[in-house]
């Protein structure tokens, strides 16, 4: 083999090794990590409670990451943090793969409140995809209770819960917009 032919057999060989995913996540590991998240985010991530969010089909980077600030103490939620603080690493990635996997559903809404929200829904969609559904670290929307939606939305607008780029785009917002939005969101 000549210096060229090894060269490009060299490339070729770093450039698959470095694009390898170093440590694949493990739904099945997941799926048995979550039997303790179901008491209260439901069967498989869907929740039949509004006071706690689906997790179905929710994006896994988004979940990961939010998983890691409850550990941290960056979100503050002292069931969710005590929940999160014996995960490691592998534990998180297991989970958001294996709820990222689930089958979401829809948790309704008023239809009046849909239809008006439907309206003013296009400032979400640039982070949250045009259907609701989520962009890798912006959360799915979609099918989500509306009350857990305007508790969060409320939430961002008093900054009890924290994310600058959330802060400005509803500051402006009133609480009939945010219940609006959450009907729209939750009937999708």
């Amino acid at each position: 083999m000549n210096s060229l032919q090894q060269s490009i057999t060299a490339s070729f060989l770093l450039t698959v090794f470095f694009t390898l995913p170093v440590s694949a996540a493990d739904t099945a590991a997941g799926e048995q990590k979550a039997a303790t998240c179901v008491s209260c985010h439901g069967p498989k991530g869907n929740s039949s409670n509004a006071q706690w969010p689906n997790l179905a089909a929710q994006q896994s980077t988004y979940l990961a990451n939010q998983l890691k600030a409850f550990k941290a103490g960056d979100r503050i939620n002292p069931m969710m943090q005590s929940m999160a603080a014996n995960l490691n690493n592998e534990d998180i990635a297991n989970l958001a793969v294996y709820f990222s996997s689930q089958q979401p559903v829809k948790s309704g809404g008023d239809p009046a409140s849909a239809k008006s929200g439907e309206s003013k829904a296009a400032m979400c969609q640039g982070c949250h995809g045009s259907t609701g559904g989520g962009n890798g670290q912006f959360p799915r929307l979609a099918g989500q209770h509306p009350e857990y939606l305007e508790q969060q939305l409320k939430a961002f607008k008093t900054g009890s819960r924290k994310s600058g780029p959330m802060q400005a785009i509803i500051a402006s917002l009133s609480e009939a917009d945010f219940k609006a939005l959450a009907a729209y969101f939750g009937s999708l």
